[in-house]
């Protein structure tokens, strides 16, 4: 099987992770400095979300050069550098890019805001407004806050398209000429040896912005036919290049379509699934999302899942915030790292991080992902003071106010952390070929209890994930005649020999057991 089928990859979101030279943003030499947390963790690769030179109006999602560094993040030279030393440690690197729109700042952008007759005039999506001068058609923004997708250009008369800010106006991927440039800058970062890359809001390119009589609502600007020839001549490219992968934000909660964008062989290599992500603390809701998959995917397609992300509340917080909440996050955790598939874990999942405290004063995102996006403490703040060891100055966001008990340095002393329960699934998980690549199965044992193996010729292990919050015991003779407890995610769950007839189970717990020799 290929690496990504195997590995364990994590998001790194570049202005929260490290700061090296005080200026309380992120950046590269922060990341590179920080890599053997990543080593000691046992993941197998990292995703940066995007360095690139950027006005910042959403945070480096609006590129203006994608062959440059932004300097708030360091220099191309660091960002070499960064590649080389993750590879020198074993670690693959997977960089975001972004080729459904660019900066209104791109040079590109610039000579086609500049006149109907400049060359890249059709670089960009523009069209004629209403005869009453209202925008082409109805489409909101992806962002409730921003209101039309549309935004009228003075100067040559026409409006063009950005699906988010109207600082990101849409790419004409219809055009060659923007497909070969594109294309070009995916180069460019594969020839400094990346491993793969995650394609931002892969589900959107090749939009049909031209709405059908009478269909002023009507959205023709995702899964559209042309972002799909477009995907499978990304892929060709990667092909050449050799085992590297791309893994498509496709947020579409239609798991059947989602199918479709890996199903084929040549189209992406993995897909985030958001409805995974989205899915309730609810154990038989869970299992229908796996199965749903399992059933479109018939073999030919093989699942990521995640749970977190830049742009999502955080378990702790979503599923009910304190204790209740981190009990949830901890056995979601062993739940993400043994379902058959690629787990995507974000930055500081790894830490039982909740959302950030984040007064009015301090919001600086349009769509309300500020508390998730909080920089990581890696030390006490008692000892490292407010910037918690992330930096030196004033944080860009506040340090989520848990950092004392939550930081790095604090969790590493405490064999009963989130930070250490991790460590040892992972370990589980790299150890032993059935927990990755093994054949896997769903077995009724009870109400809110998700169950399921995972197996590799005589090697068995059965995974129980309670999400009924209520203390009980289990019988798993029918599936392991004989049982040893590996881990559990409560504190002090660790590895024991146990009656499969009688599994005890804290509230909202996940138990990892293997069949007994």
């Amino acid at each position: 099987m290929t690496w990504w089928q195997h590995a364990v990859v994590y998001q790194i979101y570049p202005r929260s992770f490290a700061d090296s030279d005080g200026d309380g943003v992120g950046d590269l030499p922060g990341v590179t400095a920080h890599l053997d947390h990543l080593v000691d963790l046992g993941v197998d690769a990292l995703w940066l979300s995007p360095f690139y030179r950027s006005p910042m109006a959403d945070f480096g999602y609006d590129v203006s050069d994608y062959t440059d560094v932004d300097p708030l993040f360091g220099t191309l030279a660091d960002a070499e550098r960064m590649i080389a030393e993750a590879h020198a440690r074993g670690l693959r690197v997977i960089v975001d890019w972004v080729p459904n729109h660019t900066s209104d700042r791109h040079p590109w952008f610039t000579a086609s805001r500049s006149s109907r007759d400049d060359p890249k005039r059709d670089w960009y999506v523009w069209r004629d407004g209403t005869p009453d001068g209202g925008p082409p058609n109805a489409w909101p923004s992806q962002f409730a806050r921003v209101g039309p997708a549309w935004t009228h250009d003075a100067r040559t008369g026409q409006w063009y398209l950005h699906s988010f800010l109207p600082e990101q106006p849409d790419l004409n991927w219809a055009n060659p000429e923007v497909e070969r440039a594109m294309l070009a800058t995916l180069r460019f970062w594969l020839d400094r040896g990346v491993d793969g890359v995650r394609i931002d809001v892969a589900h959107l390119l090749g939009t049909d912005p031209v709405p059908g009589p009478g269909e002023p609502l009507t959205r023709r600007d995702a899964d559209w036919p042309r972002g799909r020839e477009v995907l499978r001549r990304v892929r060709a490219l990667l092909e050449g290049y050799g085992d590297r992968m791309a893994v498509g934000e496709v947020y579409l909660l239609d798991q059947r379509r989602l199918v479709g964008f890996v199903s084929d062989g040549d189209g992406l290599h993995l897909a985030h699934n958001f409805v995974f992500l989205r899915v309730p603390w609810d154990a038989a809701r869970i299992r229908a999302v796996v199965e749903e998959w399992e059933g479109h995917a018939g073999g030919r397609a093989w699942p990521c899942w995640c749970l977190e992300n830049h742009d999502h509340t955080r378990l702790p917080t979503r599923w009910g915030g304190g204790a209740a909440g981190t009990a949830r996050a901890r056995a979601a955790l062993v739940m993400l790292l043994c379902l058959r598939g690629t787990p995507f874990l974000f930055q500081g999942q790894e830490l039982g991080l909740p959302d950030a405290d984040v007064p009015p004063e301090r919001v600086v995102d349009v769509d309300d992902r500020d508390p998730e996006r909080a920089p990581i403490p890696w030390r006490r703040p008692s000892a490292a003071g407010p910037g918690a060891g992330f930096t030196t100055g004033e944080p860009w966001l506040p340090i989520v106010t848990e950092a004392e008990d939550l930081a790095v340095e604090a969790q590493r002393e405490d064999p009963d952390s989130t930070l250490a329960l991790t460590r040892r699934v992972l370990a589980a998980r790299r150890q032993h070929p059935a927990l990755h690549l093994g054949d896997q199965r769903f077995h009724d044992l009870g109400a809110d209890l998700l169950a399921w193996t995972r197996t590799d010729g005589d090697d068995a292990w059965l995974a129980l994930v309670d999400t009924s919050g209520r203390r009980r015991t289990v019988d798993v003779s029918a599936v392991l005649p004989a049982a040893r407890r590996v881990l559990g995610s409560r504190p002090g769950s660790g590895a024991a020999e146990v009656d499969a007839r009688a599994v005890p189970l804290e509230g909202d717990e996940a138990v990892l057991l293997r069949v007994a020799a």
